[in-house]
């Protein structure tokens, strides 16, 4: 029996939404909302039904989530915890909300349908991945996500971006929105041409996928120079990625 899934992808400076069947082909335009801020999970929640009332009815949901997941859990989320956006105060209450919030059985309560929460990054590779080989997915938006992908089981969770690079900051600042802004797209492009090179000998993947909204922002020279196993994929792979989520198996 087929089965339509509304897949939500949660930004940290808009959350689209659109349905899938189990072929990943979408049944309704995509809707998009900017995320707002101070975000608690309850005002979360109200935003996903908000979206779903413009949406056909689904049988189950794919929520695609910024930051660290375990079991549909958040353990982490480096933006929702902010006062007014990315990189801005951290609010204490909304730290300690989010801290351990069961997202994903908030969500079943809600809707009473099947759900499935994932890091954002996984889902996005869900939709690409070739499903053979050693595979690493990076999505570059308002930070840097990543998910591992080895016969197209999916591996554990690790936030890359929370980890150190050129000794004074870490890769969700290095290449995130505000540094891209910041730089312009040639001088960011060369850092993401960086960043392939120092994580190239530390995954040695088969294929890279550089997806997010930011993707089609890297130059046409860089693209070029960054090497036959380095694959450009759309954002609405964060979208798109939904459906094919629910048949991964983990490592």
């Amino acid at each position: 029996m087929a089965n339509l899934t509304l897949s939500i992808d949660c930004g940290g400076l808009s959350i689209k939404a659109s349905v899938l069947d189990d072929e990943g082909t979408m049944h309704a335009q995509s809707v998009a909302v900017p995320t707002p801020y101070p975000l608690s999970p309850t005002r979360l929640l109200e935003i996903f039904s908000d979206i779903a009332a413009q949406l056909p009815k689904a049988d189950r949901l794919t929520i695609g989530f910024p930051g660290m997941v375990r079991h549909g859990v958040v353990v982490h989320t480096p933006h929702y915890i902010n006062t007014k956006g990315p990189r801005t105060k951290v609010d204490p209450e909304l730290f300690m909300a989010w801290k351990g919030f069961d997202l994903q059985s908030a969500v079943l309560a809600k809707f009473g349908v099947p759900t499935l929460v994932l890091n954002d990054a996984e889902v996005h590779g869900a939709g690409v991945v070739a499903g053979s080989g050693f595979e690493v997915v990076l999505t570059l938006g308002t930070g840097l996500g990543c998910a591992v992908f080895d016969g197209g089981k999916l591996a554990p969770h690790i936030e890359l971006s929370h980890a150190p690079v050129r000794r004074s900051t870490i890769y969700d600042e290095w290449i995130g929105e505000h540094e891209r802004r910041r730089l312009g797209d040639s001088f960011w492009s060369r850092r993401i041409r960086m960043m392939v090179a120092d994580l190239r000998p530390v995954f040695l993947w088969d294929r890279l996928y550089l997806g997010g909204g930011n993707s089609r922002r890297i130059r046409p020279e860089v693209i070029e120079a960054l090497g036959d196993d380095v694959v450009i994929v759309p954002n609405a792979a964060g979208i798109m990625g939904g459906a094919r989520a629910w048949t991964l198996t983990r490592l």
